[in-house]
């Protein structure tokens, strides 16, 4: 990977019950790249993912400003999508994103927040299969494939998508601000 990301500041949202590589992997691929990643979720000191790794939580989605990072990163994972899209602040801090046209990446489950959040309709994304009658019904359209970047929103399918997602998300960071990235 040749994009710098040195000075930027990357969220990433999730909660208990997070797909283990879908955090672990995007966030050592942003961190390799200069980025400092940030751990917003809506429990406080640790979370655990499926698999057992627990992870440090660095602020909670209530006390959270999108207007204090330069991009989003959304986990999968049934229960920790699930839980997210719950979550009030959670939800108004990923949609802030959107509003603010700053690059979102989600990966499998993670398009349920974004459902919630109401920033789906009209987009081209994908994700785990068994969300695509919920993303359409939501005013997606959902594909089935590896990577989907749209306008700075980038979206895949699963663990084995990793390698591609975590490219798209780290040139979607490099370049910043999309004007068609909005609410």
């Amino acid at each position: 990977m040749t994009e710098s990301l040195n000075g930027k500041r990357v969220a990433f949202l999730a909660t208990d019950g997070y797909e283990d590589s879908e955090l672990t992997s995007p966030w050592q691929a942003v961190t390799e790249a200069g980025a400092q990643a940030v751990l917003v979720s809506p429990a406080t000191g640790s979370i655990e993912g499926k698999n057992g790794h627990a992870q440090p939580v660095d602020l909670a989605s209530s006390d959270a400003d999108a207007a204090d990072f330069d991009a989003l990163v959304l986990p999968g994972g049934v229960v920790n999508a699930d839980d997210l899209r719950t979550d009030a602040a959670s939800v108004a801090f990923a949609k802030d994103f959107f509003a603010q046209h700053k690059p979102v990446g989600a990966i499998c489950h993670a398009a349920w927040t974004l459902v919630e959040a109401d920033v789906v309709r009209d987009r081209t994304l994908t994700s785990y299969p068994s969300l695509k009658t919920d993303l359409r019904n939501a005013g997606a359209e959902w594909v089935d494939e590896e990577v989907v970047v749209d306008q700075g929103f980038v979206t895949s399918r699963t663990p084995d998508d990793l390698p591609a997602f975590n490219a798209k998300v780290i040139e979607e960071i490099a370049e910043g601000t999309h004007a068609g990235q909005t609410a």
